[in-house]
Order: C-alpha cells, then sequence, then structure tokens
C-alpha cells in the first residue's frame, strides 16, 4: 500500500483530471478531500460520539509493494500555503477575591457653619453679636476634629447649614430622643453590629447637675451623636461593608440612604426607636438570626468541640474520633444505643477507625439525613457535633450583614438558591411550597452572590457555551481535531450568527480571543438537560436540569461550572410560571421552546452559612468557598478605620 501522503496526492491528480482542472493549489486540494473524507485526515482522529468521548488513534498504514498504477496526467505546479504560527492561547480565569480596603474618613468641616450675623475670621467660626444658643455655642468646634464618612460628613454640614439648630441638645443636658437613640446605638451588638462603632461621650456636668451654654461639651455631642446616628442608620440599611469589594462573584445594588433627610427626620419629633428599629431589613429571616444570636450570647459553650474541618477514612487515625463517639452515644436515642451502643463503649478512647465503627458512623449519617458512606467530613462533624458557639456567632453575625446587602423586604414570593446549603426554595404569598437539592459551582468555579428577577423557561434549550469553557477545555482539544465540535452537537456562529462548520476553522490562530460563538443543541446528551429556568445577569447564572442526576444523591455538591442545577427542575419550572407538571410535560413533547414568566419574581442567588428555615430554627453549612472568614476580615478592618470614633 502507498503511503498515505502518496495516496492523497494521486486522489488529488486524479479529480484534477476528472474535472479538467489546469491548475489547483494545496488548499483548496486539501478541502476537496475533506469534503470526501471528513476531515480526521489530518490529526489522526476516528470521529466518536459525545461531548466526552476520547478520542481513538488511528493505526499506522502498513508498508506494503505497490502495484503498477496507469500514469495519470501531469499535474500543474502547486503553491505551498506556510502554516502560521498558533497564537498564544491565555486561559479565561475566573472571578477573584480582592484585599478588602476601608473608605477613608474625613473630617467634619465646621467652617461651614455660621452663626445668624457673623463673619468667619482666619478659618475660625466668631460671632459678630448674640444669636440663638446654638449660635453661641458654634464657638465649641473651633480646632475640634471629628471624622465621619464622606457622605454623612457631607449631610451635616448641609443640615446644620440650613437648618441651625439642636437636634439632640435641649437647655443644659441631651433630649429624650437622644437617650434614645443612645439606647439603640448602645444595643447594636444584639443585631450583630459593633457598637464601638457608634460610641459617643456624654457631656460631663458640674456638680450643680448643670452646663453653660457655651460649654463647647454641648455642640461637640450634637455633632457626635448626629454623626454616629447616621453611621447606624447606614450600616442598618445598607451594611458596614461593601460586598462589592470583596470578590468578582459578589455583585449587589447600591443602597444609597438620604442622611440629610434622616437628619430632618429625626429633629422633627419622630419615635427615634420606631425610626432606627426600621432602617434595618423588615423581614422573618433578619429577626430569626437576631433571636439566634441573642440565644447564643446566652447559651454556654459546648464542653465537647470536634475539628470542624476533621477528615478521616476507615482505617486511619484521629484524637478527634474520641470526641465524636462520646457526642454520638450522648445524643442517640435507645434503638440507635441498642444496636450500637456496645461497639461504641468497647471502643471507647481509641483513636483507629475500625471497621465494626465505620457501621457506628454510618448509621449515624442516616439517622442525620447525610449520605451514609462511611468517611467522617465536615458535614458529618456538623450533623453530630454541632459548630462551636464561637463558630455559629461568626456565621450568624456574616449572615445579618449579609441580609443588609439585601432589600428589606425579600418579597412573599421569591425563589431562594442559596449555594452553602445546596438547596432551591420557592415561596409562595410568604410559604414554602417547594425546597429541593442543587448542585452549585465548585471551589474554582464557584455560584456568584446577587440577586435578580426571574423571565423565563427555556424548554429543550440551547446551551450556549461560556468562552471560558470553550478557552479552557474545548480549545486544547479543537487545535488538534477542528471537527469535534461538528460532531458532538454543536452549532458554531460567527459574531453576525452565520453558521460556520467547525472544521473549517483554524482554531489555532486566535489564542484567546475566539471570535465565534459555541452552542450545544437539545439533546439528551445537552448539558443543561431538558428545561432552564432564566434570569439574564452579567454573570450567565441561571437554573437547569442535567443529565448527570448521581451528583444529587452526595452531600457536598458543589460540582458545577456556576449554574444551579436543580433536581427537580419541572417542578421549580411549573411553580414559577404558576403552572403545574403536567403542563410542563406537554411543553418538553413540543420540541425547542420558551415561556415568558409572568409574574415578578425575585430570586436570590444567595451564600448564607446559617439560615432560618420557615420555623425560624436556624441551619448551619460548611463554608465550601471559604467566604466568611472573608466577610469577618473585612468587618474587623471597617471597625479597625473607625477607631477611635471622633
Amino acid at each position: 500500500m502507498l503511503p498515505v501522503s502518496r495516496v492523497k496526492t494521486g486522489l488529488i491528480a486524479a479529480l484534477v483530471a476528472a474535472t479538467s482542472l489546469s491548475s489547483i493549489n494545496v488548499a483548496s486540494a486539501d478541502n476537496l478531500f475533506q469534503r470526501l473524507f471528513g476531515n480526521n485526515h489530518r490529526s489522526g482522529v476516528v470521529a466518536n460520539q459525545g461531548p466526552h468521548a476520547t478520542p481513538r488513534r488511528m493505526q499506522p498504514v502498513q508498508q506494503q509493494s505497490a502495484p503498477q498504477q496507469q500514469q495519470a496526467r501531469p499535474v500543474q505546479p502547486v503553491s505551498v500555503v506556510k502554516p502560521t504560527k498558533p497564537a498564544p492561547i491565555v486561559k479565561v480565569a475566573s472571578p477573584s477575591y480582592y484585599t478588602y480596603k476601608t473608605a477613608a474618613l474625613v473630617p467634619v468641616d465646621f467652617t461651614k457653619l455660621q452663626p445668624t450675623g457673623s463673619v468667619e475670621i482666619t478659618g475660625s467660626i466668631e460671632p459678630s453679636e448674640p444669636g440663638t444658643p446654638f449660635d453661641r455655642s458654634l464657638s465649641g468646634l473651633i480646632d475640634y476634629q471629628l471624622t465621619a464618612e464622606k457622605e454623612i460628613a457631607d449631610a451635616i454640614e448641609k443640615h446644620y447649614a440650613s437648618e441651625p439648630g439642636f437636634i439632640w441638645v435641649l437647655g443644659t443636658a441631651p433630649r429624650v430622643r437622644a437617650e434614645a437613640a443612645m439606647a439603640m446605638l448602645a444595643d447594636a451588638g444584639s443585631y450583630g453590629l459593633d457598637p464601638q462603632d457608634y460610641q459617643v461621650a456624654r457631656p460631663q456636668v458640674t456638680a450643680e447637675g448643670q452646663l453653660a451654654l457655651s460649654d463647647p461639651a454641648l455642640i461637640r455631642y450634637e455633632m457626635t451623636m448626629s454623626a454616629r446616628v447616621l453611621r447606624y442608620i447606614r450600616d442598618a440599611h445598607a451594611g458596614r461593608i461593601n460586598p462589592n469589594l470583596l470578590s468578582g462573584y459578589h455583585d449587589f445594588a447600591a443602597k444609597p440612604v438620604d442622611y440629610e433627610a434622616a437628619l430632618t427626620a429625626l429633629s422633627s419629633g419622630v419615635d427615634v426607636k420606631t425610626y432606627l428599629e426600621g432602617q434595618h431589613p423588615q423581614n422573618a429571616e433578619y429577626a430569626a438570626l437576631r433571636a439566634e444570636l441573642k440565644s447564643l450570647e446566652a447559651e454556654r459553650e459546648r464542653s465537647i468541640v470536634v475539628d470542624p474541618k476533621l477528615l478521616l477514612k476507615p482505617g486511619e487515625s484521629s484524637a478527634e474520633l474520641p470526641k465524636l463517639l462520646t457526642l454520638i452515644d450522648q445524643k442517640g436515642d435507645a434503638t440507635f444505643k441498642a444496636a450500637h451502643g456496645g461497639v461504641i463503649t468497647a471502643n471507647a478512647g481509641g483513636e483507629l477507625y475500625t471497621p465494626e465503627l465505620v457501621e457506628v458512623i454510618k448509621a449515624a449519617q442516616k439517622a442525620h439525613g447525610l449520605k451514609p458512606d462511611g468517611v467522617i467530613g465536615g458535614r458529618t462533624v456538623a450533623a453530630i457535633a454541632g459548630v462551636s458557639k464561637a463558630d455559629r456567632i461568626d456565621k450568624i453575625e456574616v449572615a445579618l450583614e449579609q441580609l443588609r446587602w439585601h432589600p428589606s423586604d425579600l418579597g412573599a414570593t421569591h425563589v431562594f438558591l442559596n449555594a452553602a446549603a445546596f438547596n432551591a426554595t420557592y415561596r409562595e404569598n410568604g410559604v414554602d411550597k417547594l425546597t429541593m437539592r442543587t448542585v452549585v459551582g465548585s471551589p474554582s468555579h464557584q455560584t456568584s452572590f446577587f440577586y435578580d428577577e426571574l423571565t423565563q423557561v427555556d424548554y429543550n434549550p440551547y446551551w450556549g457555551v461560556p468562552r471560558s469553557i470553550i478557552v479552557n477545555e474545548m480549545l486544547p482539544r479543537l487545535i488538534n481535531d477542528p471537527g469535534y465540535l461538528d460532531r458532538a452537537g454543536y452549532e458554531v456562529t460567527d459574531s453576525k450568527g452565520k453558521r460556520i462548520p467547525s472544521s473549517t476553522i483554524n482554531w489555532a490562530a486566535h489564542g484567546s480571543n475566539i471570535p465565534y460563538n459555541v452552542r450545544q443543541t437539545p439533546s439528551e446528551a445537552n448539558a443543561l438537560g431538558e428545561l432552564k429556568i432564566l434570569f439574564p445577569n452579567k454573570h450567565a447564572i441561571y437554573m437547569h436540569d442535567t443529565p448527570q442526576k448521581s451528583f444529587f444523591s452526595r452531600d457536598a455538591r458543589a460540582l458545577s461550572h456556576g449554574c444551579v442545577r436543580l433536581s427537580d427542575p419541572r417542578a421549580m419550572a411549573a411553580a414559577v410560571l404558576g403552572t403545574d407538571v403536567a403542563h410542563v410535560a406537554a411543553k418538553l413533547k413540543q420540541g425547542h421552546s420558551t415561556e415568558k414568566v409572568q409574574r415578578k419574581i425575585p430570586v436570590y442567588v444567595a451564600y448564607f452559612t446559617a439560615w432560618p428555615n420557615q420555623a425560624g430554627e436556624v441551619h448551619y453549612s460548611p463554608d465550601v468557598y471559604d467566604r466568611d472568614e472573608k466577610v469577618l476580615t473585612a468587618l474587623r478592618k471597617t471597625s479597625d478605620s473607625r477607631s477611635p470614633s471622633i
């Protein structure tokens, strides 16, 4: 048999003769060969099925003696096209975490506060004639340094310039409203805030219990109270930190505060306690988390604490094992103890994870709703031993802070996707109607943290392959096997939407700047399964079905590229559409189509390692993305930047 190259040349020559072509170049001949035999002659790869199939190499051609061939008509000289140098490929990086930076505090400019009939003298405030008590007290602000967030400093300057007068002081002492505000500031810890951020020093009084109006303490107390009350309002309304400065995964709309309007309201006689309480989120989850925090503060620390990061497999040893067995024995009911109490007693104090103990752990895992695999990991420890008091307090404080980034009212009807707990809940008119397991992004492809609004359901959907997957995962294969996408059920289009065969594209020519769109056509093998539920966002995240049903049986389900896979997508689609599963099934039989969500339903793509159920019971989850510590670090930095408070 002739070598492949000679066979190819001979065929090309014969084709030239048959079509009476007088000349042909290598590129056009090559394309003609592709049309006859496909693209796989380039790489020697035999076509295979499925998006994840492994290429099979062709067997080497065996050399044999060639038979006599009739002489073909001479072929005109051909031009040789030199291959272009492949463009460099830079992988598309996932969003990153940032080093949190706090906003700088600024000094309040008291020179903008001028008393009636006064003149400014070398930057100081000097009244030219007696005025109101407020006017006479302004001299107490000379050389007084008070720092605040810039928006708050601006509001103080504008308010007291346009409405000169005391809000918090009456005569020679704080007003009743000041006492109510001071009590709220002191109680900030019950909301997971830091009371040190809102400290205000009380004016000192004389032995007779009096202060002169000219005493600087009164006007300084007035300004400090306004600054700290506005800070409290800011933190209660929108949170102490800016979540978007934590990472590229955090994406929350700004929650501005009208600080001047707040000062006007506080000076108009509103009930201060009610007003300040109203700045916090007004939802049942916030109230339940706050109640849990109060309970934790009053609770004694548990005497047995097991390392939450314990990972122990059969045959291994750990000093944490005896503690875990003690807790299992303490919490087990009569039936459990009858079946396993003897084994626990026989192995008391032992650190070796024996086969007998594996059966005990499996039984305990099953009793707590976990997969009984016998491997002791974070979820098993959390279920059996619980989370330490200190860790639970941290989780609650993080959860309260994160809720402040959200709308105050989450909506009576909404979808809540908690990536940390691997579950999705549909709530309608204040009642949880549907809860299911989910698969979320892996630690290297994390599901983002944001909220949006549902728009439509796609039946038998196309899957638009993200650029990160095209570049990072598909491109290396496409360079060697350009026809892979054509065979595996994908469509390729250019920037104008024109279909292009994947096999005709030089995938090595563009590096990471691939100028094509790739989508997988509807099929049983489609990565999105039979439907997807959209809420358009810049992170390209949505809910969808999956052909990989086995993942839902796992306890830890951070396994996807970032989207949220649902264990019961038909039920979720029916719920958000306000219909039933039979309707969804009928639509699926009709092929590819879309259906709009007719109601305004917010969807929260969330990440809470502490979250209450509808009964108010708080459940704790491991921090699979290690986000809690980043929030706690940012909170500590914020408190440090605010110290001292004046």
